[in-house]
């Protein structure tokens, strides 16, 4: 059904034979820079530079006459100077060694193995972008409580934390309103969110009805 034969000859190359590689991998590194911008942030020079990616590496994979070596080295060269000059996240560097595996098996004349290459890996990141796949919702809640500034806070919160969380970490404790106030904050585990409402109503009968907030834990998609 599908013919992975090269159609390089080492040593040698028809002007046909140049454009046909050339144009195979700029039509999939448009692809690949579609579904980048498709399922993540991006600026608008990262794109074009995935989409111009596999014409660059296909063109120096045939001044090379194939040699493989030479080849990594060189575009190996090209990241680090990416690497070095902007911090990248997974994604990011992700896509950029996508888009080099591409240019090689472009360059090397496996343009029907490169555009199945192609199609497989984008179809699975953008669906599994899509699914929020290994994304983790913390269940960490962060809790800022204000009291009065004459109110002992050492253990007069300890039967709620038990009763409705796993644990219960003291992160800061701050002043407020010029003094008057303090503001506590605590990371915590609710050990039943749908009690959320219980939980908060039984810290404001212990702080004097004041203020308490209770946030999620921001995480990094990229450092999970």
């Amino acid at each position: 059904m599908f013919d992975f034969t090269s159609i390089m000859h080492t040593g040698s190359f028809s002007l046909q034979t140049v454009l046909l590689t050339m144009l195979t991998a700029l039509i999939l590194g448009v692809i690949i820079a579609l579904v980048y911008r498709s399922s993540h942030s991006h600026t608008s020079s990262f794109a074009v530079v995935l989409a111009v990616l596999p014409v660059v590496e296909a063109v120096i994979i045939m001044l090379v006459n194939g040699n493989l070596g030479t080849g990594l080295v060189v575009l190996g060269a090209f990241g680090l100077i990416r690497f070095r000059s902007a911090t990248g996240s997974a994604w990011d560097i992700g896509f950029i060694f996508f888009a080099m595996a591409v240019g090689l098996a472009v360059g090397l004349g496996f343009l029907t193995l490169a555009a199945l290459l192609t199609v497989v890996v984008c179809a699975a990141m953008f669906i599994l972008e899509r699914l929020h796949f290994g994304i983790n919702v913390p269940k960490e809640k962060h809790l800022r409580i204000t009291i009065p500034e004459d109110l002992e806070y050492s253990g007069i919160f300890d039967e709620p934390f038990k009763t409705y969380t796993n644990y219960a970490r003291l992160e800061r404790v701050k002043t407020i309103n010029l003094g008057t106030m303090y503001e506590l904050t605590y990371i915590v585990d609710l050990k039943d969110p749908s009690k959320e409402k219980e939980f908060i109503d039984a810290l404001r009968c212990r702080n004097g009805n004041l203020t308490v907030i209770v946030t999620s834990v921001l995480r990094n998609k990229d450092d999970l």
